[in-house]
C-alpha cells in the first residue's frame, strides 16, 4: 500500500520549496538493498505490546508538485520508482538480536544533536531489540585503522545516559578518507553485523565504498547512514538535524549585531554564519528575525564595487537609516579568493574568509570617502556547531536513531534515513550522493529573504 502524500498536504515550512523542485528526472531508483529475507520474529512483536509495524510496500511519494504527479501518471511509470520506502519497525527481522554486534561512528564537523542520535540508537538496540554488543568507534573512520591505535568505546545505556545534554559527539570525529579495505578488515575482525554512520555527503560516499567492498567479500554487514550536516545541504533530505538549533543560535548573534548597529552612529553589524556551499542557515535566520538588511549566500552572486555593487548598497542604507546589519554565509563571495589552493583533510578547497574580507573592504570604502563609520564583526560558527540540540532537534534525532535501528535489524543496507513529506523514509545511498542541495533563488524561501531585507540584486550587469 502506498502512502500518497500529495500537494494538498504541503505545509508552510520554509524549506518545502526544495521538495517542490524535485522532478522525476532527479530520481532513478529508490529500491533498498537487503542482506536477505527477514525470518526472525521481532522482539517488539514478541512483547505483545506493539502494533505499529510497517511493510516494505508502504511508500511515501517523492513529489508534492501537481505537475510532477501528473507527469508520472501520464507516462504510467512504475509508482515505486517515484516513492520512498516508509521507515519503521518490521514484524520480521534479519538479525538475531542475541548474536548481533553493532558499531556507531561519527564523521566530519560537529553539529548539534549528534549525541542525541547516538543515544537513541543505543537505547533502541538495547531495550527494543535486546542487542547487548554495541561498539563506539573513536574519532571517525580513523578509529578503524590500526596505525592510529584508537581504543573503541563500549556503548551501554549507562554510558549514554546523559550525553544528550552535551554538545559535540562523545565518540569524537575526524575528516578525511581512510583505506576502505582496512575499514572492512576491522569490521570483520570485530564481527560487526551493522554499522551506523553519522555524517555528511563525504561520509556517505565513504559508506557507499565500504558497502561495495563488503559486497565484493560477500559478507553480511548492514550499512545505515544518518544524515548530519549543519549546512542542511544533503540531497533528498528535507531538513537535517541540528539545523533548527543552528538557526536558533545564529539568531542570537544577529540580534546582538542589530543592537550594536543601532547603538552607534553609522554602525554596521556583520555576522558570518556557516554554509560553505549552501546558505540555508543564513537565509533562515534572516527570515526568522527580519532585522537583517543584507543576506549574502553562496548561491547568489554579487559584486562589491560599482554603482550597483554591495558597497554602494551599504552606503545608501547608511545614508538613509544610519545603520545596517549584514549576514554572510562562509561560502559567499568566493570569486574574490580565486587564487586559494589550500585544502582541508577531506580534499575540499578551504574557503576564503569572506567575513573579515567584507569588514575590511567596508572600512576601506567609507574611509576613501572620508565618512566615519563603525563596524561590529561577529563570527559565532564554533559556538553554533558545538551547543546541545534544542527540543525540536532532540525529537528529530530520537526518531532518526530509532528508525535507523529498525532498518538495520530488518537487514536493510546501503541506505540513508531521511525525513520526506513529513514521514521518515529509506533513501538509497546511491541516490543521496548524486548531488548537493542548495537554496533555489527562484523559490518562495529566497523570495521571503528578499522581501525581508529589501536588498537589491547588487550586480553591475
Amino acid at each position: 500500500m502506498t502512502e500518497k502524500t500529495g500537494p494538498h498536504s504541503t505545509s508552510c515550512n520554509m524549506l518545502d520549496s526544495f521538495i517542490d523542485e524535485i522532478t522525476p528526472e532527479d530520481i532513478s531508483d529508490t529500491s533498498i538493498e537487503t542482506l536477505g529475507a527477514p525470518t526472525i520474529t521481532s522482539p517488539l512483536a514478541a512483547s505483545g505490546n506493539y502494533s505499529c509495524f510497517v511493510h516494505d510496500s508502504d511508500r511515501v511519494m517523492a513529489f508534492l508538485s501537481e505537475k510532477n504527479l501528473r507527469q508520472i501518471m501520464e507516462k504510467r511509470e512504475d509508482e515505486g520508482r517515484f516513492s520512498f520506502e516508509l521507515a519503521g519497525p518490521r514484524s520480521k527481522i534479519y538479525f538475531d538480536p542475541v548474536k548481533t554486534r553493532c558499531a556507531i561512528v561519527t564523521c566530519g564537523g560537529l553539529c548539534p544533536g549528534i549525541n542525541d542520535v547516538i543515544r537513541s540508537i543505543v537505547l533502541t538496540l538495547y531495550y527494543g531489540y535486546g542487542v547487548r554488543n554495541i561498539t563506539g568507534i573513536r574519532y571517525g573512520l580513523r578509529g578503524f585503522i590500526p596505525e592510529y591505535g584508537l581504543p573503541v568505546m563500549d556503548l551501554t545505556p549507562d554510558a549514554v545516559n546523559s550525553i544528550h545534554e552535551q554538545g559535540g559527539t562523545v565518540l569524537g570525529s575526524s575528516r578525511g578518507p581512510q583505506p576502505v579495505e582496512e575499514i572492512v578488515n576491522a569490521l570483520e575482525r570485530m564481527n560487526i553485523n551493522a554499522l551506523f554512520i553519522i555524517g555528511g555527503d563525504g561520509t556517505f560516499r565513504a559508506g557507499a565504498a565500504i558497502h561495495e567492498e563488503i559486497r565484493k567479500r560477500n559478507v553480511k554487514i548492514s550499512i545505515i547512514a544518518i544524515p548530519k550536516t549543519i549546512d542542511n545541504d544533503i540531497y533528498l533530505v528535507h531538513k537535517t538535524f541540528g539545523f533548527d538549533t543552528a538557526v536558533d543560535v545564529a539568531c542570537h548573534a544577529i540580534r546582538s549585531a542589530h543592537v550594536e548597529a543601532t547603538g552607534a552612529p553609522n554602525c554596521i553589524g556583520i555576522v558570518k554564519l556557516m554554509g560553505r556551499y549552501a546558505g540555508f542557515i543564513a537565509a533562515a535566520a534572516t527570515i526568522a528575525l527580519r532585522d537583517v538588511n543584507f543576506c549574502l549566500i553562496p548561491e547568489s552572486d554579487f559584486d562589491l564595487d560599482g554603482d550597483n555593487g554591495f558597497l554602494a548598497a551599504v552606503e545608501k542604507r547608511i545614508a538613509e537609516r544610519g545603520h545596517a546589519v549584514v549576514v554572510v554565509a562562509e561560502g559567499a563571495g568566493q570569486k574574490f579568493f580565486r587564487d586559494r589552493t589550500d585544502r582541508d583533510l577531506s580534499g575540499n578547497i578551504k574557503p576564503g574568509d569572506i567575513g573579515t574580507y567584507l569588514r575590511d573592504r567596508i572600512k576601506e570604502h567609507f574611509s576613501s570617502r572620508d565618512k566615519e563609520i563603525f563596524v561590529r564583526y561577529i563570527d559565532p560558527s564554533y559556538i553554533i556547531r558545538s551547543v546541545p540540540a534544542n527540543v525540536d532537534d532532540r525529537l528529530y534525532c530520537g526518531n532518526l536513531g530509532q528508525n535507523a535501528v529498525h532498518a538495520a535489524m530488518a537487514g536493510k543496507t546501503a541506505m540513508m534515513l531521511s525525513m520526506w513529506n513529513s514521514r521518515f523514509v529509506h533513501v538509497p545511498l546511491r541516490e543521496a550522493t548524486q548531488k548537493s542541495k542548495q537554496v533555489n533563488l527562484k523559490s518562495r524561501f529566497w523570495l521571503s529573504v528578499l522581501e525581508s531585507t529589501g536588498q537589491p540584486p547588487m550586480k553591475n550587469s
